[in-house]
């Protein structure tokens, strides 16, 4: 299935490479011999400024970028202090890593200062010896290097009934992707002992909401990590400094910041945050409990929402994709509201549980139409649309809190190049 799959991709990018080499050396020509001599040269720009630089000292010794990049992340639903969402700019994102200052953030009760020196990790209840992890202790121990995404479950929360947010980081800002480096828990658990009735974890912060979930043994032995470091520095304190908690491919209010405790249970322990709140509703009015992996899903970043294209054109289409559940195994894009699927490339080898861009090269020719993207990973699993999604879900009224919302995004472009977001 794949291989022909992969054949007919490679076919179709030629093809469209092909158009669009002829699109552009196409249009009216002159031979070099009716082209006036001084035309045959580009003139070559006055000598740049001879004003001196700033020195580097002026950063504070912390680099610091231009200040022509104004790209920054968006507090929601409020734009105050008090806040407690920020949004990373995706349409702003270069390649497929989001810097730290861009990473989104959430927490539910301010973001403590905590020095790492008075900081520990305490592992205990049904283990073979209780311990404590200093940061030095964690540290001195074997570490790993991944890159993975982390996205909140109520990213696109507002967009189950209605377009309501008009742009990419309104709807699907609640994701950011970092290569984070830290201890695993495996590791921990061979320091510890783990008893074999031991099949739920406690995971729980240190921040003035005592943040709590209960995690599955069995994920935190496959890959579950105590991170200290985020792209190359130490955590930044709204993302959990001095550690947290990463599990890859899981929703992201169970990757636990400013954590300090795991504890070690025969049985979760449900929590206020997984049982009044990250429960799924269902159509038959049920909820359903720790359904903690983050379904394969894709969003079209360029174009989109509050973009207007100049004109007809040749454009090259661009987003991210990604999966919960492993690796993107291909990711397809339409060009007239899901009637017609094509190929996209991707331009890295897909990562487990991390995000990979695409691109499309798309020539507009100015007629009202609607871009979509789908993801498909390695499970088989195909991302579905609003209306399969809400066949499953029910319709829970208008102030119901659905989760994890994963369905096909649309881009509506009109005739003025003006994008919008829609249901298509």
């Amino acid at each position: 299935m794949f291989a022909t799959r992969d054949a007919d991709r490679r076919r179709f990018l030629f093809a469209a490479g092909s158009g669009i080499a002829a699109a552009l050396s196409a249009g009216p020509t002159l031979a070099d011999d009716a082209v006036p001599a001084g035309a045959r040269h580009f003139d070559v720009p006055d000598d740049p400024t001879k004003e001196q630089g700033r020195p580097v000292a002026a950063d504070g010794g912390y680099g610091s970028r231009s200040q022509f990049e104004k790209a920054v992340r968006v507090r929601y639903p409020t734009p105050n202090e008090h806040t407690s969402w920020s949004l990373t700019p995706l349409a702003a994102l270069v390649g497929n890593i989001t810097p730290s200052g861009l990473h989104f953030e959430r927490h539910h009760g301010g973001i403590p200062t905590i020095d790492p020196d008075h900081h520990s990790l305490v592992v205990h209840g049904l283990v073979g010896t209780p311990k404590r992890f200093s940061m030095d202790d964690l540290r001195r121990l074997p570490s790993v290097t991944r890159k993975h995404f982390i996205e909140c479950s109520g990213n696109g929360l507002t967009e189950w009934k209605k377009p309501t947010l008009k742009n990419v980081q309104g709807t699907h800002g609640l994701l950011s992707t970092s290569e984070w480096t830290g201890v695993l828990f495996s590791t921990l658990a061979r320091e510890v002992g783990l008893q074999e009735e031991g099949v739920w974890v406690l995971a729980e912060g240190a921040d003035a909401a005592v943040m709590t979930r209960s995690i599955p043994m069995e994920k935190l032995l496959k890959d579950g990590i105590i991170a200290y470091g985020q792209n190359g520095e130490a955590i930044r304190p709204e993302q959990g400094y001095p550690m947290r908690l990463l599990l890859p491919g899981y929703e992201g209010n169970t990757h636990i910041k400013w954590l300090r405790r795991l504890e070690v249970s025969d049985k979760p322990f449900m929590t206020r945050e997984e049982t009044s709140k990250y429960t799924d509703l269902m159509g038959d009015g049920r909820a359903r409990l720790f359904s903690l992996d983050m379904d394969a899903k894709s969003v079209i970043t360029f174009p989109s929402g509050e973009m207007r294209l100049p004109g007809p054109g040749i454009y090259n289409v661009t987003g991210f994709a990604w999966s919960g559940r492993g690796r993107v195994q291909a990711v397809d894009v339409s060009l007239d509201a899901g009637k017609t699927w094509y190929p996209a490339y991707l331009g890295s080898t897909p990562e487990p549980m991390c995000t990979v861009r695409f691109t499309f090269p798309w020539t507009w020719d100015g007629t009202p139409t609607v871009l979509q993207s789908r993801c498909l990973d390695e499970t088989g699993y195909v991302q579905p649309t609003r209306q399969q999604l809400l066949a499953i879900r029910g319709d829970h009224g208008p102030s119901a809190s659905i989760y994890h919302l994963n369905a096909i995004q649309s881009w509506s472009i009109a005739s003025t190049g003006e994008v919008s977001n829609v249901h298509a």
